[in-house]
């Protein structure tokens, strides 16, 4: 937020941005709010537990650094020029109480791809079950809304085009080519490291974002439960039991 202004300005300007109307290259904008600032202007629609990303996950040899802002706007569609269009005309819309503090751009990549070469999403729940498990219910504060976690990993895509593809699908615990779990997979596999049979499921929307120079992946993860997510980002660090995840040895944590 821009200095003395209000939490609830901020709020009121955010709600007040719109979608074009449009049925040709438009837009989707989702926003978010740091949950002590939305628990401050809205106490009852905020869970109670929730909390930002107010401290590094640190493991035994590994930081995640936190750097929790006080909102988020995602705008996504399908043609650059339109996305662009609109996030001017929102920070323009904001400037009075808001100022940016990190602006990144995103793309999609080989469709469902990640810049490691291997398919992205796959233990994702179908469209029909996403709701159920990212949504928060009806019964409880917060309806209707989502939790968010948004980390951004930097790429040392060189070095990771080096290894041989069996090495790549040891890191990971997939197969390449069809991204099959591979049964006797590392136990510190990403894969191993990261199942969600263990924490819950969530639905993740990664996306590859940056330059030729320099590039990487922004991981986006919804939940209805940040225990999930907690729980998620813990691991490959080794803040509980096990090992760290040998992906997080190849790509660089620069946010969350």
């Amino acid at each position: 937020m821009q200095e003395g202004t209000e939490g609830r300005a901020l709020v009121a300007g955010v709600a007040s941005l719109r979608e074009p109307r449009t049925t040709m290259g438009g837009v989707n904008l989702v926003a978010g709010f740091r949950p002590e600032l939305w628990r401050a202007i809205v106490p009852h629609e905020s869970p109670a537990t929730l909390e930002g990303f107010n401290r590094p996950i640190v493991g035994a040899d590994f930081t995640m650094p936190a750097t929790q802002h006080d909102a988020v706007l995602w705008i996504s569609g399908s043609a650059y020029d339109v996305v662009f269009d609109v996030a001017r005309q929102a920070i323009a819309a904001l400037r009075d109480v808001a100022r940016i503090a990190e602006e990144t751009s995103s793309w999609p990549y080989h469709h469902d791809g990640d810049l490691t070469g291997f398919i992205d999403g796959t233990e994702n729940p179908t469209l029909i079950e996403a709701p159920d498990l990212a949504v928060i219910p009806e019964s409880g504060p917060g309806a209707g809304g989502s939790i968010l976690l948004l980390q951004k990993w930097a790429h040392d895509a060189a070095s990771w085009e080096a290894q041989p593809t069996a090495r790549q699908e040891s890191v990971i615990g997939r197969n390449k080519l069809d991204s099959a779990e591979i049964e006797d997979k590392p136990a510190d596999s990403h894969v191993a490291r990261t199942d969600q049979d263990l924490f819950g499921k969530i639905f993740r929307r990664n996306m590859p974002y940056g330059t030729v120079t320099d590039h990487g992946t922004m991981f986006v993860g919804f939940s209805s439960d940040q225990r999930r997510l907690v729980a998620m980002i813990g691991r490959p660090a080794s803040m509980s039991s096990g090992p760290r995840s040998r992906l997080t040895r190849r790509r660089n944590s620069a946010g969350g």
